[in-house]
Parts: structure tokens; C-alpha cells; sequence
């Protein structure tokens, strides 16, 4: 497979980041992964908006409306990251992209 397909395998689901992290340290390419990282970042940041958000819908119930359209966000950046891949450029993510520049030691390695 090409390398622009094995970024865009990362964003999907965290099963096709591992298969996608596996196939990728065969041939290391800077362009895999950078969008293995910005995926996993997103996963990292999905799992925890999911916790704060249970945690602050239990508080506070009445916020499950806004709760229940921002927890379209995870998705929608998962989309952005897939247009970049396919695009074959290294842009992050909008808003979080950034953070998860250089993070992820390992997959430098």
C-alpha cells in the first residue's frame, strides 16, 4: 500500500492505527508518521473529552444538549485529518493539531 493510504488507515479507528503503526515501522516514512501521531493525539483527546464531558453531564444534566453536538467534534477532526493525509500534506489537526506535534517519542523511532 501506498503511504498516503496507510496515514489515512491511522484515523480510523484506534484497531486501524495499530495495523497502520505495524505496517509502517517496516519502511519508516516521516509523512506515516506524522499523521499517525496527529491520530493518535486526536484518539488521546477524544478519550479524554469523552470522560470530562460523562463526568460534567452528571453534574450538570441540562448541558446534554450541547454536550450531545460537541461530541461531534472528535469526528469531525478525524475527517480533517483524513482530507490532509489524502492531500498528502503534514498539516495538523485544526485546534489540537499543534499540541501533538513531536509528542509521541516512539513513533520517531
Amino acid at each position: 500500500m501506498k503511504t498516503k493510504q496507510w496515514a489515512i488507515i491511522g484515523y480510523i479507528t484506534i484497531i486501524g492505527w495499530i495495523i497502520a503503526y505495524v505496517k509502517s515501522k517496516e519502511n519508516r516514512d516521516n509523512f506515516v508518521n506524522y499523521h499517525l501521531e496527529q491520530a493518535l493525539g486526536l484518539a488521546v483527546a477524544g478519550l479524554i473529552w469523552s470522560v470530562a464531558a460523562g463526568i460534567l453531564l452528571s453534574i450538570i444534566p441540562a448541558l446534554s444538549a450541547i454536550f450531545s453536538v460537541l461530541s461531534l467534534l472528535p469526528l469531525i477532526f478525524m475527517v480533517f485529518g483524513i482530507i490532509n493525509a489524502n492531500s498528502g500534506v503534514q498539516k495538523p489537526i485544526p485546534v489540537i493539531g499543534k499540541f501533538f506535534e513531536n509528542r509521541f517519542v516512539f513513533l520517531q523511532q
